[in-house]
């Protein structure tokens, strides 16, 4: 089990190199998913997130499709846009990993890994996954 820590770090980078490591059959534990960042203008991300979540954009608003706001699942479902989650492989795969807001108990003492080409060095238009949720409504 890999303990991948998040904070700082671009998201679609950061799935994009946690997809392939899935694909072979590797179980990722990510933390601090809340501390992960999206890079562009705010208005714009929040702005695709609020048409992606609201309840008349997309199908029926009594059977979906449902986008969670919670940044576990944001950032869960980035990942699963790297996979070929549909097939078999892909869906084993995908069950492989858990992602977490904070630092839970049991992974305090694990030695968490930082995926350097993923780290937000100097971009300065970011958005925390946090900051997205929090202004979709999410409670927690």
């Amino acid at each position: 089990m890999t303990v991948i820590d998040a904070n700082n770090a671009i998201v679609g980078r950061l799935a994009a190199k946690i997809a392939p490591r899935l694909m072979k059959r590797e179980k990722i534990e990510i933390i601090n998913a809340d501390k992960a960042v999206f890079t562009g203008r705010k208005e714009q991300i929040f702005a695709k997130y609020v048409q992606r979540t609201s309840i008349t954009a997309k199908g029926n608003p009594e059977k979906g499709p449902k986008f969670s706001r919670m940044p576990d699942q944001i950032f869960k479902r980035a990942v699963r846009g790297m996979l070929t989650w549909k097939s078999a492989p892909g869906k084993a795969a995908y069950k492989n990993l858990r992602v977490h807001i904070g630092v839970p108990e049991e992974l305090a003492t694990a030695k968490a890994e930082i995926v350097k080409e993923a780290e937000n060095n100097s971009l300065k238009k970011v958005l925390t996954v946090g900051e997205l949720s929090k202004s979709l409504g999410a409670k927690w």
